[in-house]
């Protein structure tokens, strides 16, 4: 199931979703509250709906935890191989009318993600990864493979528009031994495919975010040469309490300093982060 006929097919399935979306923008749309008071829109929904039929045709069997399904409280039972769906990661700037918001599709096995399929409908770029096989582009131009790149004199960050904080900014301080990196701002799961590309070369989130946030992106960057390591220095795993990543660091291979001593405490309450 995790071969590149099924990534295509769900690369086709991710475009699909994308239209839907762009469809929805095209005549308009409402936005309303969910539970956590994120935000969320018909798009998200749309998209959803497409991916899960989708995936019902080319993983047939295989639980799907989705964004959307788990708000309304249906989370199917599942062993150690599932998906984890983001039918519209960057809602806030989807809303906001900008472009850095994405289609995304994640297999895990084993607690990793081995497949990733992160799609930019207002782009039409489209980020494909299966780990062991090699990740790709498409957009502007045939299928092209893409890989992460060395670490050399130019440093390059990557970070989140909407949680950049004073902790980001002097953690890559510390990563780089007191040189500040260049700093590229984008939103959604993008971050991870422009590390993967080899346009960055560390993108760190020091506060929390949900699985289906980051899977697909984690899949691609994993494709391409690339790592990601949670608060504690050891790769970021999947299937965590709540679906919740604490925070965690993405390289283009290299293992960067731990982020923990520079995370602040979630655990106290209050909202926590949404999206990457």
């Amino acid at each position: 199931m995790s071969d590149l006929a099924t990534l295509d097919a769900l690369g086709e399935a991710a475009r699909e979703a994308g239209e839907a979306i762009l469809e929805i923008v095209r005549r308009g749309f409402d936005v309303e509250r969910k539970g956590d008071q994120s935000p969320v829109t018909e798009a998200d929904h749309a998209a959803e709906a497409v991916l899960l039929a989708a995936l019902a045709r080319h993983a047939p069997g295989v639980p799907v935890i989705a964004e959307e399904q788990v708000a309304a409280g249906k989370i199917p039972a599942h062993d150690d191989t599932f998906f984890l769906v983001d039918p519209l990661d960057g809602t806030k700037e989807f809303i906001r009318g900008g472009e850095d918001y994405t289609v995304n599709i994640g297999l895990i096995a084993g607690g990793v993600p081995v497949m990733g399929i992160v799609f930019s409908p207002a782009t039409q770029r489209l980020h494909l990864g299966l780990v062991g096989e090699g990740a790709w582009l498409e957009g502007g131009g045939p299928r092209r493979p893409i890989a992460t790149r060395e670490l050399g004199e130019e440093r390059v960050a990557v970070a989140s528009k909407s949680h950049l904080s004073q902790d980001t900014i002097d953690y890559l301080d510390q990563a780089f031994g007191g040189r500040s990196p260049e700093r590229v701002s984008v939103g959604s799961s993008l971050k991870f495919c422009i590390v993967a590309e080899g346009r960055a070369d560390i993108y760190p989130r020091l506060s929390p975010t949900c699985e289906w946030d980051t899977a697909a992106g984690h899949a691609v960057l994993l494709a391409a040469g690339g790592r990601v390591d949670g608060p504690d220095g050891k790769p970021l795993a999947y299937d965590k309490k709540a679906y919740l990543n604490p925070g965690f660091v993405a390289t283009a291979g290299w293992q960067a300093p731990v982020i923990g001593p520079f995370m602040r405490d979630f655990s106290g309450g209050g909202d926590i982060p949404q999206g990457v």
